[in-house]
């Protein structure tokens, strides 16, 4: 998908779609890039070939699921009792929220609403998305920076439209 002009997509078949209905289905994890804003230095927190899914409902719900690939089993097979080693790189290897979105077609965003977070912190909140396309790839940057792992960054999150799974 391309865009064409502030509010709609032309699909790869030539199709114009709002940009609510570009978002609409399951999109895969390609890469999740940080910027430092002071020194403009990269970050690749889920490692350069991370694993995850966006999922965006068409009536108006959004889960998204970013976890570094090949994740270390627990010692334990009881999810709920194991050391607090596993639950600190278990955590620092896993970004999940899920809950409303909203759409500005005019601004061309996605707010992403928090229900539940992996990440306390960002529950109830809402952050705003700049989605752009490429064919069946989707961008999704942040709005300006948010603190990561001690400094302030941007982030830019690309995700491939996945394969129907029918």
């Amino acid at each position: 998908m391309n865009l064409i002009n502030s509010s709609t997509v032309i699909d790869q078949g030539g199709t114009i779609r709002s940009l609510r209905e570009a978002l609409v289905g399951a999109w895969q994890l390609v890469a999740c890039v940080e910027t430092d804003v002071e020194t403009g230095e990269i970050f690749l927190p889920m490692d350069p070939h991370p694993a995850g899914f966006i999922l965006y409902t068409p009536d108006g719900y959004m889960s998204a699921q970013l976890s570094s690939p090949d994740r270390a089993d627990f010692a334990s097979d009881d999810m709920y009792r194991d050391t607090p080693e596993d639950y600190v790189a278990a955590g620092t290897s896993y970004l999940a929220y899920s809950g409303p979105y909203r759409v500005d077609e005019a601004r061309r965003t996605v707010e992403h609403g928090m229900a539940v977070s992996l990440f306390p912190n960002w529950q109830g909140q809402r952050q705003l998305r700049m989605p752009e396309f490429d064919g069946d790839t989707l961008v999704l940057a942040t709005d300006g920076p948010t603190l990561f792992a001690g400094s302030l960054k941007t982030a830019r999150i690309t995700w491939r439209r996945a394969t129907p799974n029918l």
